[in-house]
């Protein structure tokens, strides 16, 4: 089994800490955001029913022509925000609690929220 380093435990415990907070609120679903090195997406989860309500991605054919025309990756985090953000409001979702997953809230992660708050989700 693999012996974990410094750096995946406090990159759990922070991931952790996030979730505490955040996890099954009975009024409003979770907008959670996972970002890599070349792609970032965002989900809302219902976790009370365990069903995902809206999701979107910088690798969705649906934005797929937009993400090609960005120039920077913070660019395609705020076409994925706006994107997520009308997905969530056609499925009848205004309030969300925003799960940052453990990333810093800033760049692209803080990118998205801002979009999706243009969009009309309320966090």
């Amino acid at each position: 089994m693999k012996k974990l380093s410094a750096t995946d435990l406090r990159n759990q415990r922070r991931r952790n800490r996030s979730k505490r907070d955040n996890y099954g609120h009975p009024e409003r679903p979770r907008l959670v955001v996972y970002r890599s090195n070349k792609h970032i997406s965002a989900q809302v989860i219902d976790d009370l029913k365990g069903k995902t309500l809206a999701s979107a991605s910088s690798s969705d054919k649906n934005i797929e022509k937009e993400v090609a025309k960005a120039k920077s990756k913070k660019a395609v985090s705020t076409i994925v925000g706006k994107a997520i953000g009308e997905l969530a409001l056609k499925n009848k979702v205004t309030q969300v609690v925003f799960d940052r997953n453990g990333y810093p809230y800033q760049g692209r992660v803080k990118a998205i929220a801002d979009a999706a708050r243009e969009a009309g989700l309320k966090f």
